[in-house]
């Protein structure tokens, strides 16, 4: 292989500028808020972008030992942009060092490359997430207890790790729109993606807003192991396209995942939430169990499992009719009978031009013969 030729570079400020450039422009920015940590004046606002916010000092009644615990607040915001930034940094490291790498031994296509890079980057956050999650939720009882869910609502006091966990999810979401520029996504797939980055963004949300963290994180944790299985059969395939197995396991912890999923979730709303004795709606206490905010909540996850399901079933029939198809051109035998009645027509055709021919020249014949 030659060596590639070095473009010209872009002029500045231009967008194919802002595009190479992206993660040293987000990186200079993330440098200046940390530098903001020497000085004494500029200190309290740097704390409040890198730092979690909202300490609050408190004993709960199922943890009789002090700790700190932590709330919610506007000041969040400013968390979620930081790592929002710090996300940034770390897709274009992986994109850089990892994907591109990788891209240019399997040699893809355009369609492909898009979706290798997009499942590439997606395989390293549900992993991540996936450890991350699992690791909080064993030291849980839920598994024993599954009132977990919804006992001592409002869950208005988290721990350091569940609210780390939310204000990180929260900003690699929203980091996903930026990078919609930034990676030169196709128009055909900038609909699809949108639709799922926003789901993600209002779930988790909406979750750690109405103090549901605990049904949240519950629900992600088998839904980032099934999504993690999805992409990382989806690598395999555009590396070998007979590895298809993947499909098959992903095919059936999904809907399991789906009735899990709105099994919990009427469990908590329809059951836990309803019975409670402090049913109220107070935004100073954190407390938003009420009838109309537990159906709207029942009902966003019900439509988004369905939607899921009928994107499934799409991508499942799909996927059939492609394989039906394939398989149907590589069986197309001849049948025996066929070819004889091929040779057959074929000598019946050679017999009846010599009849014909015969027909033609036998009263030329019969006039050689009369002179």
């Amino acid at each position: 292989m030659g060596f590639r030729k070095k473009n010209k570079s872009p002029p500045v400020l231009s967008h194919e500028f802002v595009i190479q450039n992206h993660a040293d422009m987000v990186s200079c920015v993330a440098m200046i808020i940390l530098l903001g940590l020497m000085f004494e004046v500029t200190a309290k606002f740097a704390i409040m972008f890198i730092t979690v916010q909202y300490n609050v000092n408190n004993t709960l009644d199922e943890r009789p030992e002090p700790g700190n615990f932590y709330q919610y607040g506007a000041k969040d915001m400013a968390t979620v942009f930081f790592y929002m930034l710090i996300a940034i940094i770390l897709h274009a490291l992986i994109q850089e060092y990892i994907l591109d790498k990788m891209n240019r031994r399997l040699h893809l296509s355009k369609t492909k490359h898009s979706k290798f890079n997009e499942s590439g980057q997606l395989v390293a956050f549900y992993f991540f997430s996936f450890i991350w999650g699992g690791s909080i939720l064993t030291g849980e009882d839920f598994a024993t207890n599954p009132t977990f869910l919804w006992e001592g609502y409002p869950h208005n006091h988290m721990v350091f790790q569940v609210k780390f966990f939310y204000i990180c999810q929260i900003a690699y979401w929203l980091h996903t729109l930026p990078e919609l520029y930034f990676q030169k996504v196709r128009k055909e797939d900038i609909p699809r993606q949108l639709y799922y980055i926003s789901l993600y963004v209002f779930h988790i949300t909406g979750a750690y807003v109405l103090n549901l963290h605990r049904l949240g994180l519950v629900l992600l944790v088998p839904h980032y192991l099934v999504e993690l299985l999805f992409h990382a059969s989806r690598l395999f395939y555009f590396s070998d396209e007979n590895k298809q197995k993947g499909f098959t396991l992903w095919a059936l912890l999904f809907v399991i995942a789906r009735l899990l999923t709105l099994t919990l979730s009427v469990l908590t709303f329809g059951f836990g939430l309803s019975r409670m004795e402090n049913q109220g709606f107070s935004i100073a206490d954190g407390n938003f169990n009420i009838l109309t905010i537990r159906i709207s909540c029942l009902a966003a996850i019900c439509l988004t499992q369905a939607w899921m399901m009928w994107k499934f079933i799409n991508f499942q029939l799909k996927k059939w009719r492609e394989h039906s198809q394939i398989q149907a051109t590589k069986r197309k035998p001849i049948s025996p009978k066929s070819r004889l009645s091929k040779k057959d027509s074929a000598r019946g055709n050679a017999s009846n031009g010599v009849i014909k021919s015969e027909d033609r020249t036998s009263p030329r014949a019969r006039k050689a013969k009369a002179l």
